[in-house]
């Protein structure tokens, strides 16, 4: 094991696009860098620490952040967000800015998977490279994407009849909110409890307004981009699971067919969440070796 405190530095803030970003590096800033962009109403924290860690460790500076609206980041008021996804791809692009990097390897989760394909269409003189983990082409099956398989059935039911969400200011609550979150959308894979809640009691810790997050549910999401898969041409890796109950594997099958030269790794009994510690070995090697390119 080595030492985190070694590649950890402390979190800071930074000015973009008319927000304050909460920011997090490890590793060598000398090193190849990479933006890790997180999913709707995911505080950097889900990018656990040993992850970025070992990330930092095979060669790599990692950057983290809060998007706008979670943990330590600019909040807005809940209910009435008043940015749009283009917004968030400046706040990506701000993150760089301030870290004087012309261009980085973008990975990207859920959301986070949308946003970086965006930038690799929007912005590729930035990108030196696109991981997407558990997105999609275009959002769940329906009838503007016929040709991807839609969510299951169970989720179908959840988004169908929401339950209303917790009491933001009652930790516990939040905690079992995002906990109940996690099995509704895992695999095969059994949720290691203990470490979710370690995680979602550090974001809500580090939240002054843990409600804001739901903003990212009702923010405009742009222009379809799926017709513009074709324009990238930064390499792609698409990392999915292939228990993944919202965009089950054919979404990730359609994204490596679409994106020129795209390579594609299935985590095997993965869901739609952040990749667990058992998938860590594949998910890692596969974005260090993806990035040494």
């Amino acid at each position: 094991m080595h030492d985190s405190q070694q590649q950890a530095a402390p979190e800071k803030t930074v000015r973009a696009n008319d927000v304050d970003l909460a920011v997090q590096t490890f590793g060598d800033p000398a090193a190849p860098a990479i933006l890790l962009i997180s999913g709707a109403e995911g505080t950097m924290d889900w990018w656990e620490d040993d992850f970025t860690d070992r990330l930092a460790a095979s060669g790599r500076y990692v950057i983290r952040y809060d998007t706008r609206d979670t943990g330590r980041s600019t909040t807005f008021p809940v209910g009435a967000p008043p940015y749009t996804q283009d917004d968030l791809l400046a706040d990506a692009l701000g993150v760089l800015d301030a870290h004087g990097l012309a261009a980085a390897h973008i990975v990207g989760i859920s959301m986070g998977g949308g946003l970086a394909q965006r930038l690799g269409v929007a912005h590729p003189d930035r990108i030196l490279s696109l991981t997407l983990i558990s997105t999609s082409p275009g959002g769940p099956g329906g009838p503007d994407n016929p040709d991807l398989p839609p969510m299951s059935e169970a989720l179908a039911t959840m988004f169908a009849e929401p339950s209303p969400g917790p009491d933001w200011t009652d930790r516990d609550a939040v905690i079992a909110y995002f906990l109940a979150g996690e099995h509704a959308f895992s695999g095969t894979i059994p949720v290691d409890e203990d470490r979710v809640r370690r995680t979602a009691g550090r974001a809500f810790d580090r939240s002054p307004v843990p409600a804001a997050a739901s903003n990212h549910w009702m923010i405009e999401g742009g222009e379809p981009i799926r017709a513009r898969l074709g324009e990238i041409t930064a390499p792609t890796l698409v990392l999915h699971g292939t228990a993944d109950p919202l965009f089950p594997y054919g979404h990730a099958e359609a994204l490596a067919r679409e994106i020129p030269g795209a390579s594609l790794v299935p985590l095997p009994g993965v869901g739609h969440q952040m990749p667990p510690y058992q998938v860590w070995d594949t998910v890692i090697q596969a974005i260090v070796e993806h990035t040494a390119r």
